[in-house]
């Protein structure tokens, strides 16, 4: 029961080592370049020092902290063209996704996506943009797992982690959760009418926008 308290040791405290360093470093809360010493962030959250070097490895897996010899570890700078690239990426592999939903996805999947429309409408209406970016990506996230394609599932979900900063500081940017709403009911709505090229265009057009939006 002590460890389920305070996860001080073991792959749980590695666990929520791992969501706290990647939460502080989506908040901004840690700085690109910003040195990680391992000393202070056991301290600082509760763990040893092998859970936050554990979660250092699997940030470093995932993009988000670089390890520098003989330096130690600091929060890697993800530039404005790095992102672009990364996003470019992600145009294909979630245009493919959003056309293998339209196909594959069940009746109650396409319920939950016409919910969460709903509920995205509802927090840019209520000026909610931390609300509506949550539920952005829980929407990107049901259209990867509703297509069933897995590779390209895998794929998303290291280029995304990379760009976690970058998504943060775009949903508090005044306007673009009003903006981006649109795109996202016209992926629901060509996914709900089961036309795979139509929500290809819709996933390919909204990404197009987000490249723009980092460019602006």
């Amino acid at each position: 029961m002590a460890d389920e308290v305070r996860p001080g040791t073991g792959e749980q405290a590695k666990r929520y080592a791992l969501a706290q360093l990647r939460q502080a470093i989506a908040r901004g809360e840690m700085a690109p370049a910003q040195r990680l010493v391992e000393n202070e962030l056991a301290e600082q959250f509760g763990v040893t020092r092998a859970s936050i070097r554990a979660a250092l490895i699997d940030l470093e897996a995932q993009g988000l902290v670089e390890r520098i010899r003989n330096r130690g570890s600091r929060v890697r700078v993800v530039s404005v063209e790095e992102a672009v690239a990364i996003t470019e990426c992600r145009m294909v592999l979630e245009g493919l996704c959003a056309a293998k939903a339209a196909t594959l996805a069940t009746d109650g999947q396409l319920a939950e996506l016409t919910e969460l429309g709903t509920a995205m409408t509802k927090a840019v209406a209520d000026g909610e943009p931390m609300t509506y970016s949550e539920l952005n990506q829980q929407l990107h996230t049901k259209v990867r797992e509703f297509s069933g394609q897995r590779t390209a599932e895998d794929l998303l979900e290291r280029l995304n982690a990379q760009l976690v900063r970058h998504r943060f500081q775009l949903a508090l940017r005044p306007g673009r959760p009003q903006h981006s709403l649109n795109e996202h009911l016209a992926m629901i709505e060509a996914i709900r009418a089961r036309d795979p090229q139509a929500a290809e265009q819709a996933a390919r057009a909204h990404l197009t926008s987000v490249i723009e939006a980092l460019r602006d």
